[in-house]
């Protein structure tokens, strides 16, 4: 006991006599070094040519994919304190619409995701019409009307007559929202707007979402107010009442709406809405328990056909819209899983189900890009080179001829123009700064999106990639930051960074960079491991995890500290750990049933039981918990609050303000530790969000690097 306390007295002396670099520092060094360019994630392509849209904050610009540092002003700056954050084009290219920041009127938000606005629209004549407080804006197909939603309606402005009316009346906030997504559908099927108009611009179909009978949370708010006040909001928890959501056309010309039939199940969801090129409207339909995913296509005469099944013991991940890509009228391409055991793509016809598989292989497509004018080829991203990094590759759609187009090592984002002529490309890996460039579909390089000189020189600090295998024999990935100085005759402290959710990954060579970088430049080593659950391995290996969430993870975790803390050069006495939101979960329980091995753990908005959590997210991965209790109760730290060890300093911190994960979760951990007697420190930030907006983003990192500095 002597000896390890006089180890860490003389390594806290170390620490404090070097010259320590705060969060901010490192920011703004980073910043410095980092090569600007055009972000491709920024580029509005041009429906119908090879250019598009960017803005310089101000003003709206249209440039040519092979030019593209030379644009056409085509859209100005109205006033002072006057900026674009957003625009699109109409599709007959006559006018268009542009989302503003008017004089101090930001975006009002909503949820994470969703907001109300200001926009402008830019007629043929030079008049501007503006648009006040309203969301999910968009233009029909044929150019004639525009589609919004405003207090929880649609409403219709048809552009040659300048007339604006609703075609839903009975919208009511926390109960009936026609046209945008409630909030578990927003937050966990990633869409906001719910509606859908058909290819010739005749009719809409949205959705419409009956959370009356959803249970409604209160949210504290405080806001500088000598009163505060609570915030209502419905937010169905792991088994209670979702949403009832149905389905609707409305004929824009007769102006009637019809209800579609979407089967004799209302506990189910209906995650997407659309229409098929030949004019077919299509929807998604998962079922409650989230493993059986269908495709239901609805005929000209009003009859309905099962375009595509999907099927699993334990469950299909969630569908978005890469799950489904028409070709034509009759064939489409399928993104799925459950076949082979790894996501791969699949030709289907409406009229004669699957035709043949496309790609193959133990490896994994992570996105359709897009299909070539001629129907004939398709552009995707996979993991086939290595699971931590993504190539560009195209493929017939018969499955022959497929090369790598974008085949230098690392992790690549491809963003296509409209017609499919040219990628606006990302590319970064560990070893070198982000770089931007178009390419052609040869995957040639056509011209630069750098504005500055790419970096040439490494960033600041070393990250190499291993793989250990567990007690149990799982072979995981893992890979360790060093300080600059790094020396493998000294001992260092070591932080353990996570997240460990179903599906994801942080092991991937790719250029990032957060606070944790901080601490490698203050003497620590960083590290991080996928634990099983994770994504882009196989459906076996991230499916393991099913109906015992946080319970494998946390095994692999603690595995992983005991891998470090036999290696020579990490002092086992210093090791810490820390995760946000399911990161924060993993955080808290690893800290609790590690028996002391971590010395510190950090846990930011953190799940402290899954029955707080929200329905689509929870029982996809873990069942109801009124048919699987144990799975719910045995890995929430609340459970084990009790072993928390006087040997680890804990911290957990929290948003009030966070609609995603709680305050509750916080609170009810910190009960739990109360009634155990156990000590533990804690960071509230009044008013925040899930991700510490609008205002403590910085102050959640740098406070995050104090506490490592202090404690570790």
């Amino acid at each position: 006991m002597r000896r390890v306390f006089f180890s860490i007295v003389l390594s806290a002396i170390a620490l404090s006599a070097m010259a320590q670099v705060s969060y901010t520092e490192m920011r703004n060094q980073n910043s410095e070094a980092t090569p600007r360019y055009i972000a491709p994630a920024s580029l509005t392509p041009l429906q119908g040519t090879d250019k598009f849209m960017n803005f310089d904050g101000e003003n709206v610009l249209l440039y040519d994919y092979t030019n593209p540092h030379e644009g056409e002003v085509v859209f100005k700056s109205m006033a002072p304190n006057h900026y674009v954050l957003s625009y699109s084009k109409s599709p007959d290219g006559q006018m268009a619409i542009y989302e503003v920041y008017d004089n101090g009127n930001p975006r009002k938000e909503i949820y994470r995701h969703s907001y109300t606005s200001i926009y402008y629209i830019a007629c043929p004549d030079g008049s501007t019409i503006k648009i006040d407080d309203v969301r999910d804006i968009s233009f029909s197909p044929d150019s004639k009307h525009l589609a919004m939603a405003y207090n929880n309606d649609i409403f219709l402005y048809n552009l040659a007559t300048n007339e604006i009316y609703n075609i839903t009346d009975d919208g009511k906030w926390n109960h009936i929202i026609n046209g945008t997504t409630d909030w578990v559908y927003e937050e966990e099927y990633g869409f906001t707007k719910a509606y859908a108009f058909s290819p010739d611009g005749k009719e809409i179909a949205y959705l419409k979402f009956d959370e009356s009978q959803v249970p409604e949370f209160e949210m504290m708010r405080f806001d500088r107010k000598l009163y505060n006040e609570a915030y209502s909001f419905k937010y169905p928890k792991a088994g209670d009442c979702n949403s009832i959501v149905t389905l609707h056309v409305y004929n824009i010309e007769t102006q009637q709406t019809r209800q579609i039939f979407t089967g004799e199940q209302t506990d189910q969801y209906i995650p997407r809405i659309d229409y098929t090129p030949a004019g077919n409207l299509f929807y998604y339909r998962v079922n409650r328990l989230q493993n059986h995913f269908e495709v239901i296509m609805v005929e000209k005469d009003g009859s309905q056909k099962k375009i595509y099944d999907e099927q699993d013991d334990r469950y299909v991940e969630r569908p978005n819209d890469s799950n489904i890509t028409f070709i034509d009228g009759d064939r489409f391409i399928v993104r799925e899983e459950t076949s082979a055991g790894w996501f791969h793509l699949y030709l289907h016809s409406v009229a004669k189900g699957r035709l043949s598989a496309i790609t193959s292989g133990e490896w994994e497509v992570t996105e359709i890009v897009g299909i070539s004018p001629n129907k004939k080829t398709i552009y995707y991203m996979s993991t086939e080179h290595s699971p931590e990094e993504r190539h560009l590759y195209s493929i017939g759609v018969n499955g022959k001829n497929k090369q790598c187009l974008l085949s230098k090592p690392g992790y690549w984002r491809v963003y296509p123009s409209a017609n499919m002529n040219y990628f606006a490309a990302e590319h970064s890996a560990t070893d070198c700064y982000p770089t931007a460039a178009v390419y052609n579909t040869k995957g040639r390089e056509v011209c630069s999106l750098m504005i500055d000189e790419p970096n040439t020189e490494a960033p600041g600090y070393q990250r190499n990639y291993y793989t250990f295998t567990t007690e149990r024999g799982d072979e995981l990935t893992y890979y360790l930051i060093y300080p600059e100085d790094f020396d493998s005759a000294k001992r260092y402290p070591v932080l353990m960074t996570q997240y460990s959710g179903p599906g994801s990954q942080q092991i991937a060579n790719r250029y990032t960079y957060d606070w944790e970088e901080t601490l490698a430049r203050n003497g620590y080593i960083v590290a991080c491991c996928d634990a099983r659950g994770t994504g882009f391995r196989g459906e076996e290996f991230k499916k393991v995890t099913y109906g015992n969430l946080g319970h494998c993870e946390v095994e692999d975790q603690l595995s992983f500290a005991r891998h470090l803390g036999s290696k020579e050069f990490i002092d086992n006495e210093r090791i810490g750990i820390y995760g946000w939101s399911f990161g924060g979960f993993m955080a808290l329980n690893c800290a609790l049933k590690g028996d002391g091995i971590f010395k510190m753990a950090i846990a930011v908005a953190p799940v402290t039981s899954w029955r707080y959590y929200d329905t689509i997210y929870t029982e996809i991965y873990n069942g109801l918990p009124q048919e699987n209790p144990a799975g719910y109760d045995d890995n929430s730290p609340i459970t084990h609050a009790e072993r928390l060890s006087d040997k680890t300093r804990l911290i957990i911190i929290h948003g009030t303000a966070d609609d995603n994960v709680h305050f509750q979760n916080a609170m009810e951990m910190c009960r739990a530790l109360n009634k155990a007697g156990k000590q533990y420190d804690m960071m509230v930030y009044p008013d925040q969000n899930h991700s510490m907006r609008p205002h403590d983003m910085t102050n959640v990192r740098q406070k995050m690097v104090d506490y490592c500095l202090a404690n570790l």
